[in-house]
Parts: C-alpha cells; sequence; structure tokens
C-alpha cells in the first residue's frame, strides 16, 4: 500500500513541477520544497535537541503559535522548526520567527521524510489542527518520535471515517496523544479505537487573547476614526461586499468603515471601490493624506485586521456566503457584536455564539441593513451582545498550557 501511496506522490509532485511553470504560487511551494535539506543542513545545530512544529499555512499557524512560545520559554537551549506546507505561510513568517527555523514540509514520500528526519532529529513533533501525513507519521514511529496532533477536530465527513480512509486511520494510530478542540471528536477518534485523547479546548483563545493584550495601537486608525462610529469587516469576498456596501452608500457622517478583502489582488479591490459612494481611501494610498475626511478606509494589505478590530462598534467576518467563515474570535475577544452569513455550520465558535446572541446571522442587504441599524442605535445592545463574545473567549483560554504540559511529560 505504502508503495502505491509513494508512487502516487511522486506522480503529485511532477505534475506541480508541470503546473509551476506557468503558476507563481505552485511554483514558491516547488522551489522552496527544493530549498528545505540545504538550508536545515546549514542551519540545524546537532548541539542542541529540537521540538518541531508543523502547520498547513498562516491559519493554523496562528492556532499553534501560543504553544510554541510556551515551549520556547520552557526549553530555551532547544533549537525549535516551524514547517509549512503552503506558500501562504511560508512567505509570512520565513523572515519573521527568528531565532526559530523556518522550511517547506517535504512531499510526503518514503525517500523525502527520511532524508527530512535524518537532518533534522527532533525530539518531538506536534502537529496543528488537520495535518496527517501516513508516510511521515510512518517514518517517526519507526524512529520513536514522539507525534503530538493538537488543537485538532474530527468530523464525519472526513476520510478517517469512510471505508476508503485505511491509509489514514493507520496514521492516525501512529500518534502519541490527541489534544481535540471538542467532545464530539474524541468520540469519533474512540469509535476507530483511539483513546490516547484530550479535550484541551482549541489553542486559538489564548492566541486572541494574546494579540490583544500587546498589540500595538494603530496610529492611521486613530486618524481615520476620529469621533465617529466605526464598522469593520474583515476576511471579506465579493459577495459580503454586495451585502455591505448598499448600507455604507446611504450612512451618515457619524459612521465610518473599515473594509479588509480576504483577497487584496487589484480587480478585488477595484471592484470593491466601484461599489462604493463613499469617499474612500486605500490604506496604500494612506500617505497622500484624506484618512480624517474619507468615509471608508479599505486595507489592500495583510497583518492588521486583528489589531484594527478593537476600533470596532460592530464587526462583520466573512466566508459566511460561499467560501467557509473566517476567524470570529478575532474581533469576538474585544466584547463587540459580530455579524456573519448563514454557512457558519462547523465552526464551534460561531455555532456557540450565534446560540448565545454574540453574533448575529444575516441572509441578505436588508438583513445587514436591519441589524446595522438596530446596533448603531442601541449601545445597550452592542454592550450585552460584546459581553456575551468576551465572557465566551475567556472561557475557552488554557488550551496551550495543557498542552504544554503534555510535552513536558514526553521530555521530561
Amino acid at each position: 500500500m505504502y508503495f502505491l501511496y509513494d508512487l502516487a506522490v511522486f506522480f503529485v509532485w511532477n505534475i506541480l513541477k508541470l503546473i509551476a511553470l506557468g503558476n507563481p504560487g505552485i511554483r514558491k511551494f516547488v522551489i522552496g520544497r527544493k530549498n528545505t535539506i540545504p538550508y536545515l543542513k546549514r542551519m540545524r545545530d546537532p548541539e542542541k535537541p529540537l521540538i518541531w512544529i508543523h502547520t498547513a499555512s498562516l491559519g493554523e499557524f496562528e492556532q499553534g503559535s501560543p504553544v510554541l512560545d510556551k515551549l520556547f520559554q520552557a526549553y530555551p537551549n532547544y533549537q525549535f522548526l516551524v514547517t509549512f506546507f503552503s506558500p501562504s505561510g511560508y512567505e509570512v513568517k520565513k523572515d519573521a520567527l527568528s531565532p526559530h527555523l523556518v522550511a517547506y514540509l517535504p512531499m510526503d514520500s518514503s525517500w523525502n521524510t527520511a532524508t527530512f528526519l535524518s537532518v533534522v532529529h527532533p525530539e518531538i513533533a506536534l502537529f496543528v489542527k488537520y495535518e496527517v501525513w501516513p508516510g511521515l507519521y510512518r517514518q517517526m514511529a519507526r524512529q520513536k518520535i514522539p507525534i503530538l496532533l493538537i488543537s485538532a477536530i474530527f468530523r464525519k465527513r472526513q476520510a478517517y471515517f469512510k471505508w476508503y480512509g485505511g491509509l489514514l486511520r493507520a496514521a492516525l494510530r501512529r500518534v502519541n496523544h490527541f489534544y481535540v478542540q471538542d467532545s464530539r471528536s474524541k468520540k469519533r477518534l474512540r469509535s476507530l479505537g483511539i483513546k490516547r485523547v484530550t479535550v484541551s479546548g482549541d489553542t486559538r483563545f489564548d492566541r486572541v487573547l494574546e494579540v490583544s493584550n500587546t498589540a500595538d495601537p494603530l496610529p492611521f486608525m486613530d486618524a481615520f476614526k476620529g469621533n465617529r462610529k466605526c464598522f469593520v469587516a474583515g476576511s471579506s469576498w465579493p459577495v459580503d461586499h454586495r451585502l455591505i456596501a448598499p448600507y455604507i452608500n446611504q450612512a451618515g457622517d457619524g459612521q465610518c468603515f473599515v473594509l479588509a478583502p480576504h483577497k487584496i489582488d487589484p480587480k478585488t479591490i477595484d471592484e470593491l471601490e466601484h461599489l462604493l459612494k463613499k469617499k474612500t481611501i486605500r490604506y496604500s494610498s494612506r500617505k497622500a493624506g484624506g484618512l480624517e475626511e474619507a468615509s471608508v478606509l479599505i486595507l489592500d494589505t495583510i497583518g492588521l485586521l486583528s489589531r484594527t478590530y478593537p476600533y470596532a462598534e460592530i464587526a462583520y467576518v466573512g466566508g459566511g456566503f460561499a467560501t467557509g467563515l473566517h476567524n470570529t474570535l478575532e474581533p469576538a475577544v474585544y466584547g463587540i457584536p459580530i455579524l456573519i452569513g448563514p454557512g457558519f455550520q462547523g465552526f464551534l465558535e460561531a455555532e456557540a455564539l450565534v446560540r448565545a446572541g454574540g453574533i448575529q446571522v444575516v441572509h441578505n442587504t436588508g438583513d445587514f441593513t436591519t441589524a446595522m441599524q438596530g446596533l448603531f442605535e442601541s449601545p445597550e445592545m452592542r454592550s450585552e451582545m460584546g459581553d456575551i463574545n468576551s465572557r465566551y473567549i475567556h472561557k475557552h483560554k488554557g488550551a496551550s498550557d495543557t498542552i504544554v504540559s503534555g510535552v513536558r511529560s514526553l521530555l521530561g
């Protein structure tokens, strides 16, 4: 079976190399992996033990970040390696995590994984959320390298629970311990005969609290907001923009709006500006002046959204109409009411906060306008919804402490 798996990985890799000729994103994916082993041979300190954390992309890195920080404090004499599967995570963090090593995860063939492990020699490896790799896990089990899967979540529709998921089930059984987000995940693992499971919760709660406690103010937001009430839409998509724009176009002068699209390519930004009749300014053009006069600020950049939410009286989180809901915890930690689209099923925190009343679901432009008018006119409603969200965040903190305690029990 693993021979066929290696064959499939080899086939996919060569297809990706062909696609890379005309696709810049895939080109980074391919070239980055060619550089992984030379980079690690150059940077790996053989005198130090190493802790390895792997994440798929930027969002999963944020999930694993509190654990990385706590382990770095607990094991100052260790070297740390952070690997990414996708360029969107690696490219953002490759120069931002010093003194940690940062690299791509090699393709999951027997040769690649054996070579990688022979260079890295990790004492333990932590994989975040969904990252299960049959070839790598097999090699690590052979070398008796402890594997932890953290902030994991399991759903019935996943391949592990289907007739064709045998290879993935075999990989799961090689994990030394699971730290899962909820009791449903624990029950699903038990249905596979896996009992090495702790319901630790989601490390994203620790992450958003950490960011909220350490984030510096944003002078451009102070200048833009002034004395106005502010609405922030985060990780929004074109369908979200079409929902929001009619309200913005008829809003009074006492309100201002920050829109942070998920995609910031010129076409998306141009189309968004075309929808808006109010005076609009892009973040990239702010030095030319006009922040105070603009009603709408478009964040045509990445990395500022979580620091923008504290300026909001109301937040909207995109993705609930088509692509999958984005992170509602980032605004919730600041104790503000949140609006989302109807596609929130399967997002545990959104489900809980909709039930509790901290998040309101809107289905169309009429819903959105009604919700915005009600919230802007009622400080009491904003405060009530915001308090629900803030309490929920604080109630669910602490997952990273539980995981670090588990690492300590394995490393000593």
